[in-house]
């Protein structure tokens, strides 16, 4: 298994070559090893409630919506609802469906005081694939990472 210092180096170094304001970016299969190896590994899934009720949820995830369906309005708890829910000093990482929204919470939670932030490329369900459809090509899901049905 590939060590914990080569991963965050690895996604520390696209977010230097992204110029990306928050520690670093990781794929999908990346974050997982993360979530097992690394002690303070917290995963925040901040899709809305919908999303996680009829696409899917990843067990043991941080659950805290970034935008709330209908009207995907901003959620102005976010900040409250991550520091009580997630210490300061944990390697945090931030999944939504794609990697736009996760991209604004890591971004968010840097400037909160949070040190160790890092935003999941690809998200949960990546890009559509040629037929519109999303789930198949790239992301969480069609990595075969483990989530379950609503």
């Amino acid at each position: 298994m590939e060590s914990i210092t080569a991963i965050l180096e690895r996604a520390q170094q696209r977010a230097k070559e992204m110029n990306l304001p928050y520690e670093g970016a990781l794929f999908p299969h990346e974050a997982l090893t993360l979530l097992q190896e690394a002690p303070t590994a917290k995963l925040v899934d901040v899709r809305s409630r919908a999303e996680w009720d009829w696409v899917g949820r990843i067990p043991g995830a941080v659950e805290i919506e970034w935008q709330s369906y209908p009207g995907m309005r901003h959620s102005p708890e976010f900040p409250n609802y991550l520091s009580s829910q997630v210490d300061k000093e944990s390697l945090v990482m931030f999944i939504c469906r794609s990697g736009g929204r996760s991209h604004q919470a890591a971004a968010t939670a840097t400037e909160m005081g949070y040190t160790s932030c890092y935003n999941i490329l690809e998200g949960f369900e990546g890009e559509k694939d040629a037929s519109g459809h999303r789930g198949t090509k790239g992301g969480w899901k069609a990595a075969g990472l483990p989530w379950v049905q609503g």
